[in-house]
């Protein structure tokens, strides 16, 4: 039940806003009472905030494993996160999206919680960057951690628009922010 209670309230968050959804509008849909909901979670922002936290903790791990493969070059890293990022929105579209625009209706520990793990992604991100920056790959004439910020918001933005059946795959989507991001637009 807990998770169907998770994919109702994603489909809903998704459409009318954390806000305008109401504990009544999700165990209405689901036809159980507030009493089923408040057996798994305390509030609708620990239901947020479960719905964040196993988004960021999914993004982590993956950046996890291409950060310890020590196959792969720093640029082929940084391509490896852009994937992640775009794959996960892919893959979890309602998900991603909930993800990026509910952050805002997190409080006190929770969004404190949250924001640490997020910077953290960026800080995989900015590694990748500064490594690829010491072994000559990179330029190092921009700042990694701006850098980094560019390179997340490039991928991540994609959720509110990337249409995975459109006329560009997935594959090619994250080729094109790798040729945008490692060769920039100059001839």
């Amino acid at each position: 039940m807990k998770d169907k209670i998770i994919e109702k309230s994603i489909e809903l968050f998704e459409k009318k806003g954390f806000s305008s959804t109401s504990i009544q509008d999700i165990v209405d849909e689901l036809g159980v009472t507030k009493g089923s909901f408040y057996y798994y979670f305390s509030s609708k922002e620990q239901l947020l905030m479960d719905i964040h936290d196993e988004y960021i903790n999914n993004l982590l791990e993956r950046q996890r494993i291409i950060l310890e493969d020590q196959t792969l070059t720093s640029k082929e890293q940084l391509i490896g996160m852009i994937e992640v990022s775009i794959d996960d929105i892919i893959e979890n579209g309602p998900r991603a999206r909930v993800y990026f625009r509910e952050l805002r209706h997190l409080t006190g520990e929770n969004l404190t919680k949250i924001k640490e793990k997020r910077k953290q992604f960026r800080i995989n991100v900015e590694t990748v960057v500064k490594r690829g920056m010491d072994e000559g790959i990179f330029k190092n004439e921009i700042p990694s951690d701006i850098t980094a910020l560019g390179i997340i918001g490039l991928a991540n933005w994609s959720y509110n628009w990337y249409k995975p059946e459109g006329e560009i795959s997935p594959k090619q989507l994250v080729n094109i922010y790798a040729q945008i991001i490692l060769e920039g637009l100059l001839n």
